[in-house]
């Protein structure tokens, strides 16, 4: 049944998704008044790819993202900043989409109820507000002078240093909102695109489907991932596939899409992200990710 165009289609819509990813790290980090030339922005992009799947939580590919940054020369508080506000947009997006498609999908409800969604939604939006406003007090600083009373001079200069660069990119970010809506728009499509491997293979089946029902479900089930402690979201992305698609698909092809879809969606993007970062760091880059991760 299997046309193998299909793997083509799915695999070009990766790529227009990993091309919005990159072109959204391109605008935020103009709007910080940095440039980051086109072979390091594929390097930041893929290397998320590759430490997000083999650390605890995803949280190796922050850090690998803004290590690249930094040997690019972009100074680490803009860095951090262009990586927070790029996982705050992918979130929000989800979190803005997936009510719509929860309302015209009631089988997914029961998988996770909108209280739930809500509930994360309010929060992920209280939390940039709630940053800006603390920036606008004398808060941060005094909490970093209470945490660096124990250290030398200079790591608290440092720290200090950090934060004044952080506050100043945030800022900036406030000050372009047309550059951010655009980042935000980037960041949908790129994660529509990526999404969209799974009906690609759909038509590769000649299954009948609806393509909102399906596109809403990996939206909801990526969605969760954000929050999966398991490195990549390992087991529960598979587990949560099947159980959002074995009614829709015929019986004995769940497991096959599931791996079809972690394999052209994550490991494609994971093994050419592990030969640029293990090319650029070595193999130290595991447990350098994996200290500053906890």
């Amino acid at each position: 049944m299997f046309e193998p165009w299909s793997i083509l289609l799915a695999l070009g819509c990766l790529f227009i998704g990993l091309f919005f990813d990159a072109l959204r790290l391109v605008t935020l980090t103009k709007i910080t008044g940095e440039k980051l030339p086109a072979l390091d922005v594929i390097k930041v992009v893929l290397s998320n790819y590759f430490l997000a799947l083999v650390t605890p939580g995803a949280t190796g590919g922050a850090v690998a993202q803004i290590m690249f940054m930094k040997k690019a020369g972009i100074p680490v508080a803009k860095s951090t900043v262009v990586i927070f506000v790029r996982t705050i947009m992918s979130i929000l997006f989800l979190i803005i989409v997936v009510p719509f498609f929860l309302n015209v999908d009631s089988a997914a409800k029961g998988w996770v109820p909108m209280y739930v969604v809500v509930t994360v939604s309010l929060m992920f939006t209280a939390m940039p507000i709630a940053a800006v406003y603390l920036m606008h007090t004398q808060y941060p600083q005094r909490i970093i002078y209470s945490c660096t009373r124990h250290v030398s001079h200079e790591l608290r200069r440092k720290c200090f240093l950090w934060y004044s660069d952080f506050k100043e990119a945030s800022f900036i970010m406030g000050q372009r909102p047309g550059m951010v809506l655009r980042a935000f728009l980037e960041s949908g499509l790129s994660l529509v695109f990526i999404y969209a491997t799974v009906p690609a293979y759909f038509t590769g089946l000649h299954f009948d489907f609806n393509l909102l029902q399906v596109m809403g479900r990996m939206l909801l089930l990526n969605l969760v991932l954000y929050f999966s402690p398991t490195p990549g979201g390992s087991g529960i992305a598979e587990a949560g596939f099947v159980v959002l698609f074995t009614k829709l698909v015929p019986s004995g092809t769940v497991g096959i899409l599931a791996v079809l879809w972690r394999f052209t969606a994550e490991y494609i993007p994971f093994f050419l992200g592990a030969v640029i970062t293990l090319r650029t760091f070595g193999s130290s880059i595991l447990s350098i990710t994996e200290g500053r991760g906890k």
